[in-house]
């Protein structure tokens, strides 16, 4: 079976994860923080050993990379990855808001193939297939073609003062849902200047390829996957037309980030 063949399977067993998550949402569960400032429930784990089961399932072959479980070296010998975060903008979960996600993606040779984003209290799943285009709830998405930074629209609480020439929209906690958001034309620019993890970004990375946004690294840099680290150095995602112009003004400010 060719790879893009598993989109609708690797669908539906998101959908499973989500609606599962749904259900828990807004209810008792356990929650804990696995380091200071890194919160998880119980939940996170419980749909982890799900769609570990499902998606190996459909690829026993694929190598498994996840927020909530121990990485494994033997990942890097396998040409495709899954790489999955149970539940992307786990603080939205717990505090009862919107702005999470279930995110899948399959990895081949470095780079996402298949993608899905589940996100059941907005009703919304994004889903891409490499070479084939992004969809949002089955209809096709576009990035807009701004070409002028002035304006550009963030999903952001606040702006620092430097980029106050920007317009602010609403910010999930999801750094996936907020890429698909420029994927989808709701916003036109999302940067993070951290170091941040491939299984925050990868689905969300080719949904917003196939939509025609542009992305790469914080500093401009093409970004790949099931790297040793599993990391990469900030994500930049925007409107078409709008990179370079981003690239520029973030340059100085992600060369001293990634320093640090």
């Amino acid at each position: 079976m060719p790879v893009t063949d598993l989109a609708a399977p690797v669908a539906a067993v998101a959908a499973e994860a989500g609606a599962l998550a749904m259900k828990r949402w807004r209810t008792d569960f356990k929650r804990w923080e696995k380091t200071p400032g890194h919160p998880v429930c119980d939940v996170d784990l419980e749909i982890d050993g799900l769609l570990r089961e499902r998606l190996t399932a459909l690829d026993p072959e694929a190598g498994w990379l996840s927020e909530e479980t121990v990485d494994n070296a033997d990942r890097l010998g396998c040409r495709r990855v899954w790489v999955v975060d149970p539940i992307d903008g786990t603080r939205d979960y717990l505090r009862g808001r919107e702005g999470w996600a279930v995110s899948v993606a399959l990895i081949e040779d470095g780079q996402p193939v298949i993608a899905v984003l589940d996100c059941p209290p907005r009703a919304a799943v994004f889903r891409a297939v490499a070479g084939q285009g992004a969809t949002l709830n089955g209809g096709r998405i576009r990035a807009a073609s701004r070409t002028e930074l002035a304006g550009a629209r963030v999903p952001t609480e606040a702006l620092p003062k430097a980029d106050r020439d920007l317009t602010t929209v609403y910010r999930p906690n999801s750094i996936a849902l907020r890429i698909a958001m420029v994927a989808a034309g709701e916003a036109d620019l999302v940067a993070t200047l951290r170091w941040g993890h491939e299984w925050d970004i990868a689905a969300a990375v080719l949904i917003a390829r196939e939509a025609g946004a542009e992305i790469s690294d914080a500093l401009g840099q093409p970004l790949a996957f099931n790297t040793r680290r599993a990391e990469a150095f900030g994500v930049l995602a925007t409107s078409r037309g709008l990179h370079d112009a981003a690239v520029d003004r973030l340059r100085e400010r992600a060369a001293t980030a990634s320093r640090r």
